[in-house]
């Protein structure tokens, strides 16, 4: 099998992509990472370097590697800062390194796109490429869990809270799941929202109008401005996303006394809603979770869609019906000697993570004979 190093995604043929590319998992579609690039999002002087792995014999193109090289740890939500820090301290470099993800997207799936070889065939190249071109460390970041693993690769986990559609017909349905106290408290965050006299809509595709772009893109830098950060993305790159990929673009925007003041943006394909970025400019109480939990549950039962993954972190989660999920990342570094203790960082996080699925599995608002 040969292997070449792509310097832009829009170096493979829209063809050859859909040959690989198994499924329509929406942050897999070339027009999503081309964005990226493409806006300045990736390249130049953000950290990220396009760095694709192409997989080719003499029958074609036999699979895609998204990957890039890093000169630093933004943007991945698996975070390995202490490992670099360490790496500091004792006089090695830890970067750059390979990262095979999306960009600034925590969302489990396929990182080997190919339909004859999968996540674990491809570790040994990725350690022979880092040894051979300099880079000093590998990680593929959300895939699927891989099964047998070399000596010198390690698996790391974290938790998310995902929503699952167990073929509800309406919003009530599902609230039918909680106990009566949960069931109570989410009606009471849902009616505040009326009370409060905020309108909300749903907006896909070609409803999405040039207002509701400079209005969503006004609330996604609210919080990096609030913590004196540049956004990862830009007005570029969402335009872009906006008119290539309108089919899986979900906005949803809240409005009071005729004015915009907050807004949620959503991906989705035929099977998941990905929630990813939402703001506000004037605050009211519950808005953040009915425009990033509620309305997304109701796309979710309206479309058929079966799960809802509203993005890293969030234990608040958990009382509105977003059970645990384990995420898989492997991660390798050339240099041997910090090999063990890497190993065992991974075995005791794992550890602390089984732990604390258990507990959040019990905090859930089910009734004893509902969810996961």
């Amino acid at each position: 099998m040969n292997v070449q190093i792509l310097p832009e995604i829009n170096s493979i043929a829209a063809d050859d992509w859909q040959t690989v590319s198994c499924g329509d998992e929406v942050f897999n579609q070339q027009p999503f990472l081309h964005a990226l690039e493409q806006s300045g999002c990736v390249g130049g002087d953000s950290g990220w370097h396009a760095y694709h792995l192409q997989f080719s014999d003499d029958d074609g193109l036999q699979g895609v590697v998204p990957a890039y090289v890093k000169t630093h740890s933004w943007g991945e939500f698996v975070f390995d800062w202490a490992w670099a820090e360490a790496f500091e301290q004792h006089g090695l470099e830890y970067y750059p390194k390979l990262v095979c993800t999306t960009p600034f997207t925590p969302v489990s799936g396929d990182k080997v796109l190919s339909s004859s070889f999968g996540h674990g065939d491809v570790l040994g190249t990725l350690s022979q490429l880092c040894e051979a071109q300099s880079l000093n460390s590998w990680h593929m970041l959300f895939c699927p869990k891989i099964e047998s693993l070399p000596n010198d690769v390690f698996e790391r986990h974290t938790v998310q809270f995902h929503w699952f559609n167990r073929d509800y017909v309406d919003f009530e349905h599902f609230l039918a799941s909680f106990t009566a106290r949960k069931r109570k408290n989410t009606r009471k965050e849902r009616l505040s929202i009326a009370q409060q006299n905020i309108e909300i809509v749903q907006l896909t595709g070609a409803d999405i109008g040039d207002d509701e772009l400079e209005f969503f893109f006004l609330c996604y830098q609210q919080p990096y401005l609030k913590r004196g950060h540049t956004p990862h993305l830009n007005k570029a790159f969402f335009k872009q996303l906006f008119v290539q990929m309108a089919d899986n673009v979900l906005l949803v925007v809240a409005s009071h006394q005729g004015r915009f003041v907050a807004s949620a943006l959503f991906m989705f394909d035929s099977a998941q809603l990905y929630g990813r970025y939402w703001g506000c400019v004037e605050e009211f109480n519950n808005l953040h979770f009915e425009l990033c939990y509620y309305q997304g549950i109701e796309f979710c039962i309206a479309n058929n869609l079966a799960s809802f993954n509203p993005g890293a972190q969030g234990e608040h989660k958990i009382k509105r019906g977003f059970e645990p999920v384990t995420t898989y990342s492997y991660h390798w570094v050339k240099e041997a000697g910090f090999r063990a203790a890497i190993a065992d960082f991974c075995r005791h996080e794992r550890e602390d993570l089984a732990q604390y699925f258990v507990s959040c599995q019990q905090a859930l608002p089910f009734k004893s004979s509902e969810g996961a």
